[in-house]
């Protein structure tokens, strides 16, 4: 389905400055193309963390995924355009209308959070100040799609959309996702580059924070074909992304750091493919 060439990335959440700085070089050292941070007041702020990233190593960068309340539209226009001056264009935008978390975390920072609608306004919002701050260099905007709504935003104005679906999806739905996000997307479908997330990788045993982050127990996820695992051999794990490539177009992997060196043998093997 998808022609274009694999290029794979970590999410991290850095701890310090040493962890972070090692984290990064590790990535780039092992074929990684980009390193994601995500959002949230439990994390150091993504936007210095991948100004830092970005200047320790030759390698992309981008937010995964801001969260659009937790700023005005304004201001993460302005965070996002600087990232893309500072980085020479290395930059990828990624926005949403934030976690359930994030409700109370704008509330912390005295902001209003919103209907959904209001918070789907506030990312289109956010796209229009940066794209009038950006000029002619433009910068990439990657969007979350899961839902019927988000899936028409992100066809109207993504470069890159991350597939957002819970672990036990089944494939046929997802493969049904890609299918209207192509045709909402009209003439500008095949300018669209799908993601895919892994929330492990490899044949290493799964931490014990995996239903926190997974909303599954892991012996669950392992019991299932879940699209958020991708365990197996080197080889196993390459054919699988392929297949996975193949059936739903994603050629954009990205990987909890924790796994970036059980998957680096498999970006090894698909290097350029």
């Amino acid at each position: 389905m998808s022609d274009r060439r694999f290029r794979f990335g970590i999410v991290g959440s850095p701890r310090s400055g040493a962890e972070w700085t090692k984290t990064v070089r590790q990535a780039a050292d092992l074929g990684y193309t980009t390193v994601l941070m995500p959002d949230g007041l439990q994390l150091p702020s993504p936007f210095p963390s991948l100004a830092m990233a970005a200047a320790v190593a030759d390698i992309r960068v981008g937010t995964f995924v801001a969260a659009a309340p937790l700023r005005t539209p304004r201001a993460a226009a302005w965070e996002a355009h600087t990232l893309t001056v500072l980085t020479d264009g290395r930059f990828d935008f990624g926005i949403g209308t934030g976690r359930p978390v994030a409700e109370q975390q704008t509330a912390e920072l005295g902001l209003p959070w919103g209907s959904p609608r209001e918070r789907r306004d506030q990312v289109r919002e956010t796209l229009d100040h940066l794209v009038k701050l950006d000029g002619e260099q433009r910068t990439p905007i990657m969007l979350a799609a899961g839902g019927p709504r988000a899936l028409a935003l992100a066809a109207a104005r993504a470069d890159i959309v991350s597939l957002a679906k819970d672990a036990l999806t089944p494939r046929a739905e997802v493969a049904q996702l890609v299918h209207d996000l192509r045709e909402l997307a009209g003439p500008r479908a095949d300018d669209i580059e799908l993601a895919m997330n892994l929330f492990a990788a490899g044949t290493r045993e799964l931490p014990p924070w995996t239903k926190q982050a997974a909303g599954v127990d892991p012996d669950v996820l392992e019991a299932t074909d879940s699209l958020m695992m991708l365990r197996g051999t080197p080889q196993q794990m390459a054919d699988e992304l392929q297949r996975r490539r193949d059936e739903f177009g994603t050629s954009y992997i990205t990987v909890n750091s924790t796994f970036l060196e059980d998957l680096a043998p498999a970006v090894e093997l698909l290097h350029g493919k």
